[in-house]
């Protein structure tokens, strides 16, 4: 159910504080943590403490949970001293989801090209 711990998601077992992870920032709703597959010098993700599929749903359901995120995300920027910086959010396998609970990548410290991907 969404908003409820998923026992099979790699992201609530960081949350719980089961899987390690290199933390950045926590708050009461958001935890940021560094990938472990970086695709920049920086590549921080946020995601909320409750477990939703993806970023439309967190949206949907919890919409100050979501812009926490966000808010989060700027937030990594700041303390990360970066000038310019993406903040993306994946959705579906097509997209590149790989953990399906809601994220954003915080990406930054090299030059970023358009179109992305």
């Amino acid at each position: 159910m969404a908003g409820e711990p998923q026992a099979d998601c790699l992201f609530c077992k960081i949350v719980a504080g089961d899987v390690p992870a290199t933390l950045v920032r926590e708050t009461e709703s958001t935890v940021a943590f560094r990938d472990i597959n970086p695709q920049a010098p920086t590549h921080v993700l946020v995601i909320p403490r409750v477990h939703h599929p993806d970023a439309a749903s967190l949206a949907a359901a919890e919409p100050a949970i979501a812009a926490d995120v966000l808010r989060e995300a700027g937030e990594v920027a700041k303390e990360e001293k970066l000038d310019s910086y993406r903040i993306v959010f994946n959705t579906g396998s097509g997209a590149g989801q790989t953990v399906f609970h809601a994220h954003a990548h915080v990406l930054g410290g090299r030059g970023l090209q358009w179109p992305p991907g």
